[in-house]
């Protein structure tokens, strides 16, 4: 029983090691692929793996130089609409750190290759109430157009949720016809 007991200690306290990614490609970077509009489409699971909610995204980015400010539109299938501001930087070691409204002190992103790891504390509105939870982000680019993120909500050290989103950035050509 204890070996046990250890074994998921060490299990849970290991993080996935982005140097794993480091050769991916193409590299990731907010700043080119927030840089315009991008349109994002997901869902919500509970800890059972149910989907309790649906929802797309429209994000307007804009940078200058290391700064960026991401305006979030969120459209639920149920008719509730919700607006998320993020100011984000890029450091200097090629790290993010980021603000918005309703996140509870700095989020923090560490890249490697086509890989970010972002990870906050978010005060969360449910129909239960407010939630302090934590949000640990995996975004991955697929190619230079598109990004696929899943996120883990933990309350407590314990996921009770994830969030599955599919990015799609607007080509010229795209913005062109719409």
């Amino acid at each position: 029983m204890i070996r046990v007991l250890l074994i998921t200690l060490l299990l849970v306290g290991c993080s996935h090691d982005l140097e794993t990614y480091r050769e991916w490609q193409p590299p990731m970077s907010l700043e080119t692929f927030f840089d315009g509009e991008v349109m994002a489409y997901g869902m919500v699971t509970d800890r059972s793996g149910e989907v309790v909610r649906r929802f797309r995204v429209r994000i307007d980015g804009r940078w200058s130089g290391t700064q960026g400010t991401l305006d979030e539109y969120f459209f639920y299938a149920d008719g509730e609409t919700q607006f998320r501001q993020w100011r984000i930087e890029r450091l200097d070691d090629g790290s993010y750190r980021g603000q918005a409204d309703d996140i509870i002190g700095v989020a923090h992103g560490r890249v490697s290759g086509a890989v970010l790891h972002w990870v906050y504390d978010m005060e969360l509105s449910t129909d239960s109430g407010d939630w302090q939870v934590s949000f640990d982000d995996t975004m991955v680019m697929i190619d230079t157009n598109r990004m696929l993120n899943r996120a883990k909500i933990k309350k407590f050290g314990i996921t009770v949720a994830e969030v599955f989103l599919s990015f799609e950035k607007k080509t010229a050509a795209q913005a062109a016809n719409f």
